[in-house]
This record gives structure tokens, C-alpha cells and sequence, in this order.
């Protein structure tokens, strides 16, 4: 979202319909001391923006609050509302217009943030994770797609007692058919799947989803010690799935090692923005697929399904 200077394809949604899905793909891969409370009391809940994104910005608040509460467990309550806002309504919220919003608020009980640094969380490569847990890039990026949409986003929070987002979103009036053809099963399998992210928060989120679709599946946060599992055991794994940017040996890097060793492993390479590579050079070097990110659950199963059933 920050590199690539591109306009996203905004269209008419309902938003309830894209926050009870990742909801429903949270639950999946929280542990059960974390409760989620879900509130969705908006009647007219349609919005113009990229779904993706929207997508995106429930997802991150929401792993965020779950990682704050990952030790004692907690609740993480989610709630969407309408809210009209007039010019006395507007603080605390900044440069934002009257008129008709969607509120989004997440909740959690974890704790919290320090007021030292609160006001820096939505600086670009600022985090308080520890290395390998986070990049710091996540809510800066909520922060500049909500802004992006004419809204806002802002935080409080206690030590000990938790923390609670608030985002803002202008609504439409356009009203949105839900009527769809009905949607087909995920395609699934049985096949055994490495999986190669150094963001343990892409492992847990994604390793659950391959699960649930009948995959058998190794993770792994290095590159070395990806590339070691698959030389102990190279007929192992049936595909390899891989994150382009990560430390020590780059996704394609490990792509060219792992196909020296077996010329025909299927992989498919992931990446949010590089310039080392793109779909063209990934074909040309044997790689099998190329994904951008954010991984979205459809698309990761057909094209896994796709890539095997090629082989």
C-alpha cells in the first residue's frame, strides 16, 4: 500500500458481510482463552472502498488486540454501529467532514499500551513486538487507507486494563444486493504443504486456513532452516509455499536451492511488494505461482489446488 503508487478498485459493500467473515477466519486460529464478542447493530452499513482493504484493516486491529491478550487470554469485542457526526461531534477525530460514518471499534482486554508511546503506533516501521513478531508497518497502513477513505482512526488505552480502536468510514446510500449466485466449496486436499513466512503472524494466521481446507502442513520462520527441513526429507512435502522478503535468504533465493535438490517441487512464492521479482521472473526461474499479499482464504486454495493439479 505504501510502495506501489496505485489507485485501488473502490466499489459499493456491505460492510458487515467482510467483518463476519474475518471474524469467522479469526476464530480458526485464536486460542480459545481469547473470547470474541461480535455487535453489528449498523443499518445501513455500505461503504465505497476496496475490499481487500477493508478486509485488511479488521484483520490487523484484531491480531493485534488477540497478541496482546496471547498470555492471560481475554476478551476481544468487535462492534459496528451507525453514527452521525456534526461539527460539535468531531473531537477527537481530525480532519474528517460532518456527516454520516460507520463506526468500527475493537476492543481488547490485553495490556495496553504505554502512554509514552501511544501516540507514535501509527508511525511507519514503529512497533513494540519483538523481533520477528511484527514489522511495525501494519498500522500505518490501516491508518493510511482509513484516511484515504475521508475517515479516521484513533486509540485509547490503560496499562492493564486493554485497549479499544476506533475507526471512522464514510457511509453510502447506495443499497446493495445480497442476493448472490450461490458460492462454491473451497477446493481442498490432502497434500503436505511446507509453509515459509518470517512474520509469525502470517504462520498462525495462514497454517490453521490450510488446515481446515484437509492440508498436511510444516511451517517454518527461517529460510535456513526451511531449506534444512526439505534436504533432510525432500519427498516430504508436496509443495512449498514461500514469503518473498525475509532475512538471511530471499523466497526465491530459497526457490532456486529447494528445486536444486528436487527439480520438480511445486512452489509458489508470496510477497507484498518487491522489485527482485515479479510473476514473469517467477515463471521463467520454474516457480509455479506468484501471490501478492494479503493472502485471502478463496484465493490461496484455488491456486493451490491449481498449481498441484498441474503437476
Amino acid at each position: 500500500t505504501f510502495s506501489r503508487q496505485k489507485q485501488q478498485d473502490r466499489t459499493p459493500l456491505k460492510m458487515s458481510i467482510i467483518l463476519k467473515e474475518a471474524l469467522k477466519l479469526l476464530r480458526s486460529s485464536l486460542p480459545t482463552t481469547i473470547e470474541i464478542h461480535e455487535s453489528i447493530k449498523s443499518e445501513s452499513d455500505s461503504v465505497l472502498a476496496d475490499l481487500t482493504q477493508i478486509h485488511q484493516i479488521v484483520m490487523n486491529l484484531c491480531t493485534n488486540a488477540a497478541h496482546a491478550m496471547r498470555e492471560k487470554g481475554g476478551i476481544l469485542e468487535v462492534s459496528l454501529f451507525d453514527e452521525y457526526l456534526d461539527s460539535r461531534d468531531l473531537n477527537p477525530f481530525h480532519d474528517i467532514s460532518a456527516g454520516s460514518y460507520l463506526r468500527l471499534t475493537v476492543k481488547d482486554t490485553g495490556h495496553g499500551i504505554d502512554s509514552e508511546v501511544i501516540n507514535k503506533i501509527f508511525d511507519p516501521y514503529f512497533t513494540t513486538k519483538k523481533i520477528g513478531e511484527g514489522t511495525g508497518m501494519g498500522l500505518a497502513v490501516v491508518h493510511g487507507i482509513v484516511k484515504s477513505y475521508g475517515g479516521d482512526i484513533t486509540v485509547e488505552s490503560k496499562i492493564g486494563e486493554g485497549t479499544t480502536f476506533h475507526v471512522l468510514i464514510p457511509n453510502i446510500d447506495t443499497e446493495i444486493s445480497t442476493d448472490t449466485e450461490p458460492v462454491d466449496e473451497l477446493p481442498r486436499g490432502t497434500e503436505r504443504v511446507l509453509f515459509v513466512d518470517d512474520e509469525k503472524a502470517a504462520v498462525d494466521a495462514i497454517q490453521p486456513m490450510l488446515k481446515s481446507l484437509g492440508y498436511e502442513v510444516q511451517v517454518r520462520t527461517s529460510s535456513i532452516e526451511a531449506l534444512e527441513a526439505f534436504r533432510n526429507n525432500p519427498q516430504s512435502f508436496d509443495l512449498v509455499i514461500t514469503d518473498q522478503t525475509m532475512p538471511n535468504m530471499t523466497g526465491d533465493i530459497l526457490a532456486k536451492e529447494l528445486m536444486k535438490i528436487r527439480p520438480d517441487i511445486p512452489i509458489i512464492i508470496c510477497t507484498g511488494f518487491s522489485e527482485r521479482i515479479d510473476e514473469h521472473t517467477a515463471k521463467k526461474m520454474g516457480i509455479r505461482s506468484f501471490t501478492m499479499k494479503p493472502l485471502v482464504m478463496g484465493e490461496l486454495a484455488v491456486t493451490i489446488r491449481k498449481v498441484l493439479d498441474e503437476k
